[in-house]
């Protein structure tokens, strides 16, 4: 009924042709552009590359903590189940404290949101960690004041990318201003999500998986297959 391109594998390479030829990647660095080449492909929109920042050594510091085991700590189970476990270097556990214990009440006693509130949950399992929020500005912005205060340990790497109309855009703006040595990704701007976010998460472990990675991050199909 409709004339359409089927094969997986020509769909896959023709995308990533496309994010090569129409989006602006001369400005980011050889570890940088396989992650935004997957933030790209994850929101299907090649202006977006305007306005990825990228903060000191990311895929470097994220690397390290993936292979290390450390824990990825997400704001939403969204952006929890948007993350590819097989892709995972090290069976790396990631954690939603969204709905553990009585994460309401701690949102009262502390006057905020319940996304805020449940970055409190993440206070054993933050050093060293990759912080993964694509959903709640109000969490970035309690993490950010929780690093300053030394009311928490820094994390090796922050992914700071909550979307929406109140705060999303000030939150990101708070952490390139205020990452305090920390290295992050965000997006500027009101854009954001669940799926750019687990999109990136994904992307970093692709790297501290594979060595055999090719250089717009998709994996050799005769080594690993698509995926």
């Amino acid at each position: 009924m409709f004339d359409y391109l089927r094969d997986p594998q020509e769909i896959y390479a023709k995308s990533f042709a496309t994010i090569e030829a129409e989006a602006k990647l001369a400005r980011f660095s050889e570890d940088e552009r396989p992650i935004a080449i997957r933030i790209i492909h994850a929101c299907g929109m090649v202006e977006m590359a305007d306005q990825i920042t990228f903060g000191r050594d990311v895929a470097s510091a994220a690397i390290t903590a993936l292979r290390a085991g450390k824990p990825i700590l997400c704001d939403a189970e969204m952006v929890r189940h948007g993350v590819i476990s097989r892709l995972l270097p090290a069976e790396n556990p990631v954690l939603c404290t969204l709905n553990d214990g009585d994460t309401h009440g701690l949102a009262a006693e502390l006057a905020t949101t319940r996304s805020a509130a449940a970055v409190e949950g993440w206070k054993d399992h933050i050093e060293g960690a990759i912080i993964a929020i694509g959903n709640a500005p109000t969490a970035l912005f309690h993490l950010l004041e929780a690093i300053h205060d030394d009311r928490m340990a820094k994390p090796a790497v922050i992914i700071g990318m909550p979307v929406g109309f109140v705060g999303a855009a000030e939150s990101k703006d708070a952490l390139i201003a205020h990452a305090n040595g920390i290295p992050f990704v965000t997006l500027r701007g009101r854009f954001g999500g669940s799926a750019v976010t687990a999109a990136t998460v994904n992307a970093l472990a692709r790297m501290a998986r594979d060595d055999d990675a090719t250089p717009d991050g998709t994996l050799d199909r005769k080594k690993g297959g698509l995926s």
